[in-house]
């Protein structure tokens, strides 16, 4: 489907994006990752068209980009960009309009996906008078509607809640196996592990680490172990048992060294911690992230969700 090879973008002095390739393919969902600022947003610009790159091709089922193909892709960005005072019915019938689906045909697909997100009721509504979870969830609907074939997410998730963030989880599920490539963009390395065939991660403007989730995962390590636990943590963080570890409040993900036993290593620390779970298992998307991106120690003191 879509195909972006060795794009480079520069900014006066700074180099926005930096030799980036990648490949969306129908019937999958490909994660496009990294930190705030690592290019992520830039590159999706040029994919849209919106921006030109300084250098490299992007193209649709080989074919260079023309007018006739914004019809064919969807786009949710992730700052709003929704008619505040405009009803939600509305909007959503005007945003079908711009891709020349008639009012008719529109509104069965507008109600058709109000229900889904159990926003029936809220149709004469105004976009300011929603909750911000109800309008990612207006602009979501305005990013599918005209059903296109490539569909861009820039941080869908944000504000939704947790059953909501199941609603949209479901919904990329079906998009996939409807044969829809997607693209979803985040740095949450939990909602990507759960939903990614492929991932390409970005740092700084370049890739660092891409291709197939599992592939990834395993070519990683197999060294490294999960815990929970409660006690003190200090002697996790200072072991030379692991070469690098992620510890919160009452888990732990840890990669061993080489040298080291998992048997001997939980006779140890068990003398300190009160171990509830100890198991061997792949790293985490989150814990290679951090490892590519980030520093490979972390205190005891970091909360969980305050990475």
């Amino acid at each position: 489907m879509l195909k972006a090879t060795n794009l480079r973008k520069e900014f006066s002095t700074v180099v926005a994006v930096d030799n980036v390739s990648l490949d969306a393919e129908r019937g999958k969902i490909l994660g496009l990752l990294g930190p705030n600022g690592a290019g992520k947003t830039t590159t999706i610009r040029m994919i849209l068209n919106i921006i030109q790159p300084d250098s490299g091709s992007i193209t649709f089922d080989g074919k260079l980009f023309t007018e006739e193909m914004r019809d064919l892709l969807g786009y949710l960005p992730e700052e709003r960009g929704l008619y505040k005072k405009n009803k939600l019915l509305n909007t959503i019938l005007y945003f079908a309009s711009l891709k020349g689906i008639d009012p008719k045909e529109g509104k069965r697909r507008a109600y058709k996906w109000l229900e889904k997100f159990d926003l029936l009721t809220a149709y004469d509504r105004k976009i300011e008078e929603l909750s911000k979870g109800n309008q990612q969830k207006v602009q979501f609907i305005t990013s599918i509607i005209h059903e296109p074939d490539l569909i861009i997410l820039d941080e869908p998730f944000s504000g939704l809640d947790p059953v909501n963030q199941i609603t949209l989880k479901d919904i990329m599920l079906d998009l996939k196996h409807a044969g829809k490539a997607v693209i979803f963009s985040t740095h949450q390395m939990d909602q990507a592990e759960k939903l990614c065939d492929d991932i390409c991660l970005i740092n700084k403007g370049k890739v660092v680490l891409e291709g197939d989730l599992a592939g990834v995962k395993s070519g990683y390590g197999k060294n490294s172990i999960r815990i929970e636990y409660d006690g003190d943590a200090k002697i996790l963080s200072s072991n030379s048992a692991f070469s690098a570890s992620q510890i919160y409040e009452n888990y732990a993900e840890l990669v061993l060294a080489e040298s080291a036993q998992p048997h001997l290593v939980l006779r140890e620390i068990s003398q300190v911690l009160n171990i509830r779970k100890f198991e061997t298992t792949e790293p985490s998307l989150n814990s290679i992230f951090l490892n590519m991106v980030g520093d490979k120690k972390f205190s005891p003191e970091v909360k969980d969700g305050q990475q």
